[in-house]
C-alpha cells in the first residue's frame, strides 16, 4: 500500500527554497511513500467565514486532498517572526466549518528554510500551536530548520547540504511512523 503525503510549500515564489526543500523529500522519501506537492496555494480566496455557505471550488478542492492524504508536509518561510500568510490562509480554509477540519487527527509534519542563520524557527513555532489546536498528529522530532540557504542548495535549486538532507529524510521517515501509528489505531478502533 502506497502512503500518501500531501505537501504545501508557504512560499509562492518560483525560486522559493522551501518549495525546494519538498522536491528533495520527494526525492528522498522511502520506497512506497508518494509525496504530492500542492501547487495552487496562490489561488485560494482570503478566508471569509461568509462563503462557507457556497465553499470556493479550490477551497474544496484543497480539503479533499488533505482528506485523502495519509498525512501532510509543510514547509514554511518565515516572515516577520511568523507564518507566512498565504499559508496561514489555507490551513484557515481547511479547518473549517469549526468542528469538522480536514487536519483534525491528520499527521503533520513541518519543516523550513530561511536566508537568516536561524531558519524559520518561530514560524515554525506558531504553526506547531495551530496544529496544536487542531489536534493534529504533529511529528515533533527531527526538527529541519534549515537556515543560511544560499549555502544549502545549488543554483538550480536542489538541496546539496548533505546534513539538510539526512534531516530532511529523517522527517519524513518520523512523519511515515506516525501515519502508520495512525492507520493502526483506525483499524483497531
Amino acid at each position: 500500500m502506497t502512503i500518501k503525503i500531501l505537501a504545501i510549500s508557504g512560499s509562492l515564489r518560483k525560486a522559493s527554497s522551501n518549495t525546494a526543500l519538498l522536491r528533495a523529500a520527494k526525492q528522498l522519501a522511502p520506497e512506497g511513500v508518494e509525496i504530492e506537492i500542492y501547487e495552487a496555494l496562490g489561488q485560494l480566496p482570503h478566508y471569509d467565514q461568509d462563503l462557507e455557505g457556497d465553499v470556493p471550488a479550490n477551497v474544496v478542492e484543497l480539503r479533499q486532498r488533505i482528506a485523502e492524504a495519509d498525512g501532510v508536509l509543510i514547509a514554511t518561510p518565515e516572515y516577520n517572526y511568523s507564518v507566512p500568510g498565504v499559508l496561514k490562509n489555507a490551513l484557515d480554509w481547511a479547518s473549517r466549518p469549526y468542528g469538522e477540519s480536514v487536519l483534525t487527527g491528520k499527521p503533520v509534519a513541518i519543516m523550513g528554510a530561511s536566508g537568516s542563520a536561524f531558519g524559520t524557527v518561530r514560524a515554525q513555532n506558531h504553526l506547531r500551536a495551530v496544529f496544536h489546536f487542531l489536534d493534529s498528529k504533529l511529528v515533533g522530532k527531527p526538527e529541519v530548520q534549515v537556515g543560511n540557504n544560499w549555502e544549502r542548495f545549488d543554483n538550480d535549486g536542489n538541496l546539496v547540504d548533505e546534513t539538510a538532507r539526512n534531516l530532511v529524510a529523517g522527517l519524513v521517515a518520523a512523519l511515515v511512523v506516525v501515519i502508520d501509528d495512525v492507520q493502526k489505531a483506525k483499524v483497531a478502533a
